[in-house]
């Protein structure tokens, strides 16, 4: 495992550096100095990073193997990395240096340790007895290539397979190889003139442990005589092997081979196999040999006391099933079960309640390790159903396209998220617990609830419980359900913009305290949705759609005298007709099949009625339409604020603003008209059509007016293209619209996704601001259009203008405001930083009918770089959180409603400014630096370059350790904490280089020293920047190693015994020790020792508890053997002291005395 150094940043280092890059603190009067700000309590020592526990699907995963006594499962990746899986909440991750594939786990059964085989010929000794396991010996092999492993169930000794045939045996608890080697040209038959090929199976009799069974590649098996060094017995056979598997009284094996037959031998008789099946092979009639079918890879032959035995497969289909699922067959007695699986097969076990390989096996399930999952089926209930996992393996179900981490979230979420999941659980499953059930589940003092929201390719979201350390899906709803789904290729809606995955999630915003969720897709539509505990019926969908373009002609620009009404196409009548007719009606001219395609949406919404379970519900459906034969534009940005009815969300065209209860589009507007005629934005004509090349000015994206004066869009207005509940008659004509235009593909300027991939430019990043994370772009892997090395300055630049981030505040817009108001902070992909003030002031006890009007105040301030995140502080460096409603069920009764209203509250109203003094500080982050700007004065008084040669992919204002500051995670892989407000740098770490866009898309930040990212398409890793957490980690974390006894031995019985049928042991050490069988050759392989001894190791503890609790008993063992040895000591003198008087007493007695006398 990689060591990263962790740089910490003393306090005062940046002293003078902050003088310098800062904007002076005394340029205007009444600006507070920089220690005269906010006594801040943060310093470097609360910041450590390291990383804290990895969850989902092992990412490639090839190998396996179980501890039937502990329980615990153990999957290896391709990637040498190595999952540990027990009970619920018990997982553990850790990774080979070398990053090779993992071919083979051995464990040591009820030892606490594992063997590991790599593909670069090394094995590895894991001590699982500490909560993070660790490597205690390797050993390298530089002449053979390792092809298999075996270690016998309570034996040191592991037999060790190569490619060329021979076989090597290493002392597990030295890792030193022994002399004895089974040679392969010894193990074959003398006349044969071929080589046998790789080593594909070793195992020992059950009944004989001196019996070794050798199986070749080439179809040849050897029963070895460990003893006598000779082959006892050659079994051979003309197709390959690719299994065997020993019945358990000793007497019969099975192997499996590549034409698809099984074939049973018993040990005494070689020269033919007493059976041979093909499972899934047609039998002839004329007696002939079955049709050779697929390779049967691995067979397992399980015994029961009281039935017939289990026989499990995988593989060995026939050749006419093209295109058939994977299977795993089933075969017991006269029945046989295919069953079939979502994914290809990995590997599979056969689970028994005994781990004595020489009594009945009595299998009671099977593991099957699928490419992208893990299954238990339960063979002890008719049909086989599937146990249910209680792990988090279905993160990748559908591609993660976004995720958002919420700690410290209210408390009573969780349980409301769980209420209305635990209703969406599947079917079927078997009624017994999990077999896999070993370890103990951590005990840490981390209680604050933490939940994961992700996005996904199909457009679903799960919200997932992520509380100490454990995930566990708590809901999940599926967005796709609002709109029509092509039921054939003629049916194919309008999916311009994207090729395939036409509902993924781009972005997503979530208000815990209101709970209102508002996403973004790909497919430029916005739905926007209510928590509730009730079922619904919707009739009909509410639809807006939006018209939202760069380009304005001197029709299509807004009048600035009496009523403003939002743009339309340079086609459409003059204004005054337009408004005499239908809201839902769409523009004349649209359904020309010569004319471009207009006014049309990318999805068709469902016309149908729309069954809606407790949970999230929608509210309303907002799609972006295409505009002059141009697709609409995605989505950069979203905002929400639940004490307005507000939602927010922009693109390169601009900005719009929707009432979602009122159900009308208020604002529509370029992003020219955000800036002030002072602000010298320069407009130049700009066409969708003709994509620029990239440049580095700040240069605009839309023709327009050069008014910045308020523009309000009447909600009443027909011009805009807006639906409720369009009516069926309109619905056909916009099926035929998209069967009459042929799909275009998108300008290079334009997000889009081709081949199923999302190239998503990395100028228009897709975040959501707020304090607590914010979302990132949707794109799959390798699908990007620019390289992200920490050599690039900045990101690309285009030529468009793209807005970044929103944040609602209550603040002062104006320098020569004293009182707050409710304002939208606007960011864009040039730095700039715009604020709009909004009144009437929203949520008013009864909300007005009338539009909220909007006032652009231009430009606040601009940074370098794109603008990430915007926040605000108050007076005492406290975080002010945008306003909100506190949640209230939508479908509950009249009276319930009434209720809800009176305990509604808002966030207290922050005082008002006195002349001359700032009571707010604006905290502004940029792909290259940090600012911090005082209100109302409008002073930048802090300003910190992050980075110079790279650039930063997230920023989010956390709290940490009852105190705020900005986390920032750069490309080139820093990970950076500033304090606020001065934004002095407490951490920089370099953790982690960009070597995948999936990390840079997913990475998020969250309060109290968390965050995560998708380490992998199928995991997530969390890590956590907090001193307190990395101290109370090792508490926290989950035990995989528990002391259980291991089960007792089979009996023989009394005749076993008596005439010899039992189990044969074999003294090993006699066998293959360094007396018997000498050294071994040195250059055969080199010993590498672990990071710590096998003794200093073995008693390592999960946590400074579990040492004292050792330390302490060792001593009063030590202290009672010392007691009883000082006991003996003096039980040994006292009779030493009485055996001396006795003989000086006898001496006395007889002194004198002649031998007569006595």
């Amino acid at each position: 495992m990689k060591k990263f150094n962790i740089r910490k940043v003393l306090d005062g280092l940046t002293a003078a550096s902050s003088s310098s890059s800062s904007s002076s603190n005394t340029a205007q009067p009444g600006t507070p100095r920089e220690n005269e700000v906010v006594q801040e309590t943060l310093q470097s020592e609360h910041f450590q990073l390291c990383k804290t526990v990895r969850h989902g699907f092992p990412y490639q995963p090839c190998s396996m193997a179980f501890d039937p006594v502990q329980k615990i499962l153990a999957v290896g990746t391709q990637t040498g990395a190595l999952r540990l899986f027990g009970g619920a909440g018990v997982e553990c991750y850790c990774q080979h240096e070398s990053g090779s594939a993992v071919i083979q786990l051995q464990f040591l059964v009820n030892e606490g340790a594992l063997v590991s085989a790599l593909a670069d010929d090394s094995i590895h000794l894991w001590n699982l007895r500490q909560k993070i396991p660790a490597i205690l010996h390797s050993l390298k092999f530089n002449r053979e290539r390792i092809t298999y492993c075996h270690l016998p169930f309570q034996s040191k000794w592991l037999y060790i397979g190569s490619e060329r045939g021979n076989i090597h045996i290493v002392n597990v608890e030295s890792f030193t190889l022994s002399g004895y080697v089974i040679m392969w040209n010894k193990a074959i038959e003398l006349s044969s003139k071929t080589h046998p090929g790789p080593v594909v199976h070793i195992s020992d009799n059950p009944m004989d442990e001196g019996k070794l069974l050798i199986g070749f590649e080439c179809g040849v098996v050897v029963l070895w005589d460990l003893k006598s060094k000779k082959a006892d017995f050659r079994y051979s056979y003309d197709e390959a092997i690719h299994s065997v598997a020993w019945h358990h009284e000793g007497k019969q094996f099975v192997c499996s081979h590549s034409d698809g037959t099984l074939t049973t031998w018993n040990i005494r008789v070689p020269a033919k196999p007493a059976q041979i099946i093909t499972p899934h092979g047609k039998q002839p009639k004329d007696g002939k040999k079955p049709e050779p079918c697929k390779p049967i890879l691995k067979v397992e032959y399980k015994t029961t006391r009281a039935g017939d035995p289990f026989m499990v497969l995988s593989g060995g289909l026939s050749y006419d099933t093209v295109g058939r699922r994977a299977c795993l067959t089933v075969m017991h007695g006269k029945s046989t079960a295919v069953l079939e699986m979502d994914y290809p097969i990995v590997d599979f076990l056969t689970l028994c309640e005994t781990p004595y390989p020489s009594d009945f096996q009595e299998p009671y399930a099977v593991v099957v390790l699928l490419e992208k999952d893990l299954v238990v089926i339960d063979l002890g209930q008719i049909g086989y159903p599937i146990f249910e996992s209680p792990y988090p393996l279905a993160i990748h179900e559908s591609p993660v396209t976004c995720c958002e981490y919420f700690a410290d979230c209210p408390s009573e979420l969780i349980p409301a998220l769980y209420s209305v999941g635990s209703r969406q659980k599947r079917q079927g499953y078997s009624k017994k617990e999990w077999p896999i059930s070993g370890g103990n589940w951590g005990q840490g003092s981390q209680t604050y609830p933490e939940i994961i929201i992700t996005g996904h390719a199909d457009g679903s979201i799960k919200f997932w419980d992520a509380s100490g350390l454990m995930l566990q899906v708590l809901y999940k709803l599926k967005t796709a359900k609002v709109f029509e789904r092509a039921r054939g290729k003629e049916e194919k809606p309008n999916t311009d913009i994207v090729d395939e995955d036409p509902f993924a999630i781009q972005t997503l915003f979530w208000c815990p305290e209101s709970r209102m969720l508002c996403v973004a897709g790909v497919s430029a539509h916005v739905i926007i949705y209510r928590f509730s505990k009730q079922e619904v019926t919707t009739e009909a969908v509410q639809l807006l759609e939006v018209r939202m373009q760069c380009e304005f002609s001197e029709v299509d620009s807004p009048d600035l005298g009496g009523e403003q009404t939002p743009t339309q196409p340079a086609s459409a009548a003059p204004s005054s007709p337009q408004e005499t007719e239908p809201p839902n009606q769409l523009s004349a001219g649209t359904n020309s099949s010569e004319g471009p395609r207009d006014n049309i949406p990318c999805l068709q919404v469902r016309s149908s009625p729309l069954k809606q379970s407790p949970g999230y519900q929608v509210e309303l459906v907002v799609q972006l339409v295409w505009v002059s034969g141009e697709p609409p534009q995605q989505i950069t940005s979203l905002a929400v604020n639940s004490s307005s009815g507000l939602v927010v969300f922009g693109n390169s065209n601009g900005l719009a603003v929707v009432d979602y209860e009122q159900k009308t589009l208020l604002l529509n507007l370029a992003i020219s008209e955000l800036y002030s005629p002072s602000d010298h934005y320069q407009k130049q004509p700009c066409s969708p059509r003709k994509p620029r090349q990239p440049s580095g000015g700040l240069c605009d994206s839309n023709d327009g007016s050069n008014n910045a004066e308020d523009r309000c869009k009447s909600p009443t207005s027909a011009k805009m293209s807006r639906k409720i509940s369009s009516s069926g008659e309109q619905k056909p004509e916009l099926e035929e619209r998209s069967q009459r235009w042929s799909p275009r593909s998108c300008k290079k300027h334009f997000c889009s996704v081709t081949n199923g991939k999302m190239a998503a430019r990395i100028t228009q990043k897709l975040h959501i601001h707020r304090t607590k994370s914010d979302p990132n772009r949707y794109g799959k892997d390798n699908a990007f259009t620019r390289s992200r090395s920490s050599s690039v300055t900045s990101i690309d630049r285009e030529s468009r203008e793209v807005i970044s981030s929103f944040y609602f505040c209550e603040s002062f817009p104006r320098k020569s405001d004293s009182l707050i108001s409710p304002c939208l902070l606007v960011g864009t992909t040039q730095g700039s930083v715009m604020m709009a003030a909004l009144s009437p002031p929203p949520g008013a006890d009864h909300k007005p009918q009338q539009p909220v009007s909007f006032a652009s105040c231009g430009t606040l301030v601009s940074l370098k770089g794109g603008i990430l995140t915007m926040a605000l502080l108050d007076a005492a460096g406290t975080l002010l959180p945008p306003s909100y409603e506190p949640w209230y069920d939508p479908n509950a009764s009249d009276e319930e409603k009434e209720k809800e209203k009176v305990r509604r509250r808002r966030p207290a109203t922050p005082p008002s400014s006195q002349e001359g003094q700032d009571t707010q500080f604006a905290v502004l982050c940029s792909e290259k630096q940090a600012k911090v700007v005082a209100m109302p004065s409008h002073t930048s008084i802090y300003k910190h370059n992050i980075t110079e040669s790279s650039f930063v992919l997230r920023a989010d204002v956390v709290q940490m350790a009852g105190s705020y500051c900005l986390a920032c995670f750069c490309a080139n892989g820093h990970i950076m904490t500033l304090s606020l407000p001065s934004l002095r740098p407490l951490l920089d770490v370099n953790y982690l280089p960009l070597t995948d866009m999936r990390i840079a898309r997913t990475f998020c930040f969250s309060n109290l020293g968390q965050a995560l990212y998708m380490t992998s398409p199928t995991e997530i890793q969390r890590i956590t920047y907090s001193q307190e957490t990395c101290d109370n980690l090792q508490e926290m974390l989950s035990e995989l190693f528990t002391p259980v006894e291991t089960p007792e031995a089979p009996n023989r019985g009394f005749f076993k015994g008596l005439f010899g049928g039992g189990a044969q042991s074999l003294d090993r050490e006699d066998l293959f020790g360094e007396t018997a069988s000498g050294k071994a050759s040195r250059s055969l392989a080199q010993h590498i020792p672990g990071p710590g001894s096998m003794e200093g190791m073995k008693g390592a503890a999960s946590g400074v508890v579990g040492d004292l609790a050792r330390a302490r008993v060792a001593l009063d063992e030590r202290g009672q053997k010392l007691g009883e040895l000082d006991e003996r000591t003096a039980a040994m003198m006292a009779s030493a002291d009485s055996f001396s008087k006795h003989a000086h007493n006898m001496m006395v007695k007889y002194r004198d005395k002649k031998w007569y006398q006595l």
